[in-house]
């Protein structure tokens, strides 16, 4: 949002009466994205989610039979491809994701034109949200952006997705209260470390003077000292003092956590987040990036296909079948075994030729959009024959 200079005046969603509050949502400014631990725990999410592809679908149903037809309108093609001048669906979906994961909601402004048709789709950044009503008792948000800028937006043309969705009616409950222990731990951790480093260069011997000695003395023989036993080229492992000092070994008792507290604080954020090691560093095989896509990645497939659909087109349309959806065929995890036993639902014409290609990440070929069937398969008929 903090990229787009919108005024008031482009778009007819603002509303400029308040007459009754609602709950608030807080984006937690706890820095908690640039620790390394949770970035590599939304990473993964976040780059899966961008390779979504957007599509319009109309389904309509004519002498008892269903037609499909893929991105119908050039309008919203353009719009599912290039959502606004600064980044592609892709890196909108990836910011969007990050945001969902991070605190739980995320939001998108959908600007349309004088006929009310959408034209660009805006990813909003802000430090807190405002649930406000105006006097004909329409929900809307106030955003509140990082750079100051207050907006009012009619609840109808942001897009909103979220989880965690308890306790408020409109807003994802915060992951504030749940991670700020965790959070807590990893920095303590990360400052104890640091200070056992530093603290390993301060002085580790006392030299006591059992009688009187002048300061540029003192000075002086601390130096030798030190040349002469605490130098790695010129030490013998053997110091010797006379009577007149006394040489102390100074061992700090410098308190550094144990790998295996730290490894089950990482392990808490990563169950937190829903990933594990494979996960966070792409070693999972073709089960385990699975079961992560349909135990996280889905779920935001299914909020953001029932959103964008609801917020880009109006109930009229809906009724007609437009509809929003979100082609996972980019993200593949099959291996190369079963990616070739797809060749069975391309006979059966399951699958086009292009839509096989795609998953073994080939190009295209000429005619490759139309589905093929083996001659010794058939539609069966209505009476059960073929």
């Amino acid at each position: 949002m903090g990229l787009f200079n919108l005024s008031k005046s482009n778009t007819s969603s603002v509303v400029k009466m308040v007459t009754e509050r609602a709950p608030n949502f807080y984006a937690w400014n706890g820095k908690v994205y640039q620790s390394d631990i949770v970035r590599s725990c939304v990473r993964p999410a976040a780059l899966l989610a961008s390779k979504l592809e957007a599509k319009h679908i109309r389904e309509t149903y004519k002498d008892g039979k269903m037609s499909t037809e893929v991105n119908p309108e050039p309008y919203m093609r353009m719009l599912l491809q290039e959502p606004n001048a600064m980044m592609s669906m892709a890196k909108l979906l990836e910011k969007m994701m990050l945001q969902w994961k991070i605190n739980n909601n995320a939001f998108a402004l959908v600007v349309r034109d004088a006929a009310g048709f959408p034209t660009q789709i805006i990813p909003i950044d802000c430090y807190e949200a405002e649930a406000v009503y105006s006097t004909a008792g329409d929900l809307c948000l106030r955003f509140y952006l990082t750079d100051g800028r207050q907006y009012i937006f009619d609840y109808r043309d942001v897009i909103h997705l979220r989880k965690d969705f308890s306790g408020s009616e409109i807003f994802g409950a915060p992951n504030i209260e749940a991670m700020r222990p965790l959070m807590d731990i990893v920095g303590t951790t990360d400052q104890g470390i640091v200070k056992a480093i530093k603290n390993s260069s301060v002085i580790r011997w006392l030299l006591k003077f059992t009688t009187s000695t002048r300061p540029e003395d003192i000075k002086k023989r601390t130096a030798d000292f030190a040349s002469s036993f605490l130098n790695i080229d010129n030490g013998t492992g053997v110091a010797g003092v006379d009577a007149k000092e006394d040489a102390v070994q100074i061992k700090p008792e410098d308190y550094v956590p144990n790998a295996a507290q730290m490894d089950r604080t990482t392990a808490r954020l990563y169950a937190y987040f829903g990933v594990n090691e494979k996960i966070v560093q792409n070693k999972a095989n073709e089960d385990e990036l699975n079961a992560y896509y349909e135990g996280d990645i889905e779920p935001f497939v299914v909020d953001a296909r029932e959103e964008f659909t609801r917020k880009l087109f109006s109930r009229k349309q809906r009724g007609f079948g437009n509809k929003i959806v979100f082609d996972a065929g980019l993200i593949n995890a099959s291996s190369i075994k079963t990616k070739l036993s797809y060749v069975a639902m391309v006979d059966r014409g399951a699958l086009s030729p292009n839509e096989w290609r795609r998953a073994m990440n080939l190009a295209p070929i000429a005619g490759g959009d139309e589905p093929i069937r083996r001659l010794d398969t058939a539609p069966v008929s209505g009476e059960g024959g073929s």
